[in-house]
């Protein structure tokens, strides 16, 4: 049984997507509008150093499952938007000693890269919480609240209403 020949290691190194960079070539040619040999050259230099950086990304595809909760998610997170806006004006109105700013680390359930992505993104769309960072190990998100009371009834409430429903969506 003879055994495949693999492709040359060197032109994978040096050329790791010929389709990449057949596309960078077109679509500079295309927004530049203009066919000179300038332009193509550059294009084709564009070409061949894009997809050498783009090999080094650890690309994550997105897993989708069920989409179903999506509209009732909208719907909660344009609830929660109203709500804290009314929530924030109120504290900024009131006196500055009853603010209690604080961080909180939120456990996470979910590992998929997109689904912590829109939580993050939920969070800090919510006036009053945004999110500062994600640990190394993707197991937490560190989150500044600007009038934290109970921080483990906020932690059940983003788990709740935001973390369950995305890990049916991002399984």
């Amino acid at each position: 049984m003879n055994t495949p020949v693999k492709p040359s290691g060197m032109l994978n190194r040096w050329l790791p997507s010929i389709p990449l960079t057949i596309t960078i070539i077109i679509f500079w040619m295309l927004m530049v509008s203009e066919l000179s040999l300038a332009h193509l050259l550059f294009g084709t230099l564009l070409g061949l150093v894009i997809p050498l950086f783009a090999t080094r990304l650890d690309r994550e595809f997105a897993r989708i499952g069920s989409l179903r909760l999506v509209p009732k998610m909208i719907g909660v997170l344009l609830w929660d938007i109203v709500l804290s806006n009314i929530e924030v004006a109120r504290r900024v109105i009131g006196p500055e000693r009853h603010l209690t700013p604080g961080f909180i680390w939120l456990p996470l359930d979910m590992d998929n890269i997109h689904g912590i992505a829109a939580l993050a993104s939920f969070i800090t769309l919510t006036p009053g919480t945004v999110t500062a960072a994600l640990s190394e190990d993707r197991k937490y998100l560190l989150i500044h609240v600007f009038n934290l009371k109970d921080a483990d009834a906020l932690i059940d409430s983003i788990k709740r209403r935001y973390e369950a429903p995305l890990k049916e969506i991002f399984p």
